[in-house]
């Protein structure tokens, strides 16, 4: 079940906006998408939060109420808030968002914090390229209702809904199958950014060892690991809730959704390993770019070194004979001059055979 819902999921997303979704607003609004759900189907009708969870408890346990909404102010939550009994500490994480990822207790409701990631494609990488454009989604998990509040510009839930609607077994196991998809697919995309972050690497590294590219950008390597340390603050952290999860989950995850928290928890250490491999590798063409520009410092060096070395001999002559002084051997002599030119050409041309026989030129 659980590798049909990723399945599922992979070919559904990857859109930044989904503004198709019959629950979706335009980015920017924080209008309530509200869906009510019984026995694991998705109940027809535009519903109110507090009809919806009247409808939800007059049913029994056999519902829940999905509310989602992108970046609230602290007036447009508060109704909320106070319908559901939310904790205050928890609100107001929601609303300012910039969290840690994390899971908290606050009675019989669970609040959870994920670091959603986006790859920005772009033609080629430069020193000021963005490579990971991250966000936030925060869900509340109580007996009968899931409230998701997600921030930036990414990370929709439309086709996670999509996904899950065909999935009624799933649903049916309450508000914490749809904490699971919410982790699953978050890092799902720790894996599919670190897999396109790779191919940059490749492209750097390629570059760094290249013989007419030696001197590359350096610029372009801290960019990327830059962008590697904006990934690495989303993932790594994400490892203790997990862990939390699988190991004490609270009353509000359902023991028959406990194990999939597993499979999720081996994605993020896939990711995890990949991004510390990434951060080393990094590491060693930085170095290794370092290394290539010191080489071609030194044989620039030495050929400077080789060609002074020749133009000291015609400095050296030229220097004697223009002292000026009256008597000075061959000034007088009839071959002097071609004599002198030509111990001058003799010696620069031994010098430049001496110096290229040993590699200088």
């Amino acid at each position: 079940m659980i590798r049909s819902l990723g399945r599922v999921v992979r070919r559904t997303r990857r859109h930044t906006v989904d503004l198709s979704h019959p629950a979706r607003s335009p980015l920017g609004s924080a209008v309530e998408n509200c869906v009510v759900y019984h026995r694991g189907g998705r109940q027809p009708g535009d519903w109110a939060p507090q009809e919806a969870i009247r409808r939800t408890r007059g049913a029994g346990r056999d519902g829940f109420v999905w509310i989602g909404l992108h970046e609230p102010t602290e007036d447009e939550f508060a109704d909320l808030a106070e319908l559901f009994g939310l904790h205050p500490l928890a609100v107001e994480d929601a609303i300012h968002a910039h969290q840690r990822p994390k899971v908290e207790r606050y009675g019989d409701t669970l609040f959870a914090v994920f670091k959603t990631v986006r790859y920005v494609e772009h033609e080629q990488l430069t020193a000021t390229s963005e490579v990971v454009d991250t966000g936030e989604v925060m869900v509340f998990v109580g007996p009968d209702f899931v409230i998701t509040v997600r921030h930036g510009r990414h990370g929709s839930l439309g086709p996670l809904r999509e996904a899950l609607e065909k999935l009624p077994e799933q649903l049916r196991k309450g508000p914490s199958a749809v904490l699971h998809a919410i982790a699953d697919q978050v890092v799902d995309d720790y894996v599919e950014v670190t897999d396109a972050v790779q191919s940059d690497i490749e492209a750097v590294e390629t570059a760094v060892f290249a013989e007419r590219t030696a001197r590359g950008d350096a610029g372009q390597i801290y960019q990327l690991k830059r962008e590697l340390l904006e990934l690495k603050r989303a993932v790594i952290p994400l490892h203790r809730p997990l862990r939390i999860l699988v190991e004490e989950p609270p009353a509000a995850v359902s023991p028959q959704i406990q194990p999939y928290f597993r499979d999720v928890a081996d994605h993020l250490a896939r990711a995890t390993e990949q991004i510390n491999a990434f951060d080393g590798l990094l590491d060693s063409i930085l170095q290794a770019h370092v290394a290539q520009v010191t080489v071609a410092q030194n044989e620039d060096m030495r050929k400077i070194t080789a060609w002074a070395a020749v133009v000291a001999v015609p400095t050296m002559f030229c220097g004697l004979y223009g002292m000026n002084f009256d008597h000075m051997p061959e000034l007088h002599w009839t071959y002097g001059y071609p004599v002198v030119l030509s111990v001058i050409a003799t010696l620069c041309l031994v010098i430049h055979r001496g110096f290229r026989r040993n590699g200088w030129l």
